[in-house]
């Protein structure tokens, strides 16, 4: 476990190196354009003193930002007892030693995310129409990837890339912003010197450079956020001893149509499914910030065992044979962790709200008992 820890963070090093060279490199193509070639060095300054910036609030703040543009609330145990029940008992089997702050999020919509910059600071926020619509089963997968990600040190990680590509888009939108003003003044001004010809070079290439770099960091960022839901996956699924709870609640959170208040494109691979949606549908391209969801399900329930090398096989089978997710320590794990049997009987499951959830009955069900989640939890 403390090996795929390390080859974590060492994969997380070298992307963050990756995104902040894509940073440095537009703040020094941007710093030309506007100023000269001897501009090219306080453009690298400018980048780089706004990306520090913009990290010491990610990590004084950054998850209380998160959770506030979430409009999470933090509840106690009274207010959800399962919940809190299912969140101790995560913590206890993921050998964590503070218990995650635990929120809840004023949604139908059903997702979750964790945050925090440490795993002794963390907190986990559901929704309300999570909580009104999963079984026991499933409400305990969806937290035991969250806590998959605390345990993996991904919160600290994903959040400083997240800065890191606000920064990119922060850098671009300024100068695409100001360009026609100061730019284009610049070169009318330049042009009778004999060196508009070579400024207006430089114009074009800092304008395609800020329009490539935020396409660029955000291919990097989702690319990141992929590998890590898979990780993520293979750890809840190890923690729970029951597969099965964690693709039922990644079927019923594919069919969610409600939508999450303000997801954004930084914030959206922090949660457990894509919460950005186009024309009323989950994204699912190569812009995507997870996984294909149906992926996901089939590799979990493809599991023979609840070990880390069973989800590697099953991983193996769907995506081919070169396709390696875990490193090596953690696949000599390898003592037969056998699946758990459900908590609820089929039969019950069966009648859980969600079941009936395309008539309007069941519904009603579900929506009567967000709002009993969300006045408990005001």
């Amino acid at each position: 476990m403390w090996e795929l820890i390390r080859a974590n963070k060492r994969r997380s090093f070298v992307l963050f190196i990756m995104m902040g060279s894509v940073l440095i490199g537009l703040g020094f193509l941007l710093g030309i354009a506007l100023g000269g070639p001897a501009a090219g060095t306080g453009g690298i300054v400018i980048a780089v003193v706004l990306w520090l910036i913009l990290v010491l609030i990610a990590m004084v703040g950054g998850s209380k930002i998160l959770l506030a543009s979430s409009k999470a609330k933090e509840v106690k145990r009274d207010v959800h007892p399962q919940l809190f029940n299912i969140v101790e008992e995560m913590q206890i089997a993921a050998g964590l030693k503070a218990m995650p702050k635990v929120y809840i999020i004023q949604t139908d919509a059903l997702n979750a995310f964790a945050a925090g910059m440490k795993p002794e600071n963390s907190a986990i926020a559901v929704t309300a129409g999570l909580l009104a619509t999963m079984n026991r089963d499933e409400l305990q997968g969806v937290v035991a990837h969250e806590m998959s990600h605390i345990i993996n040190r991904d919160i600290r990680f994903m959040t400083l890339a997240g800065v890191m590509l606000g920064s990119v888009v922060l850098v671009s939108e300024i100068f695409l912003r100001g360009m026609i003003y100061g730019s284009a003044t610049r070169y009318r001004s330049s042009s009778g010197k004999g060196g508009g010809q070579a400024q207006l070079v430089m114009l074009v290439v800092a304008v395609v450079a800020a329009i490539l770099a935020p396409i660029a960091a955000q291919l990097l960022y989702f690319s990141i956020s992929r590998k890590r839901e898979y990780l993520a996956d293979a750890s809840a699924a190890r923690l729970t001893r029951y597969p099965e709870g964690l693709a039922s609640a990644l079927e019923k959170i594919s069919l969610s149509t409600a939508d999450i208040p303000a997801p954004s494109k930084v914030t959206a691979p922090l949660y457990i499914a894509n919460p950005l949606k186009k024309k009323g549908k989950r994204i699912n391209n190569l812009t995507s910030t997870h996984p294909p969801v149906d992926e996901r399900i089939r590799i979990l329930r493809s599991m023979n065992g609840a070990a880390y090398l069973n989800y590697q096989s099953a991983y193996q089978a769907l995506k081919g044979a070169n396709h390696k997710l875990l490193p090596n320590s953690a696949l000599t794990d390898n003592e037969g962790i056998p699946i758990r049997g459900a908590s609820l009987s089929e039969d019950v499951i069966s009648k859980t709200p969600v079941a009936k959830s395309n008539a309007s009955v069941g519904l009603k069900n579900i929506r009567r008992e967000t709002g009993d989640i969300i006045m408990a939890a005001n």
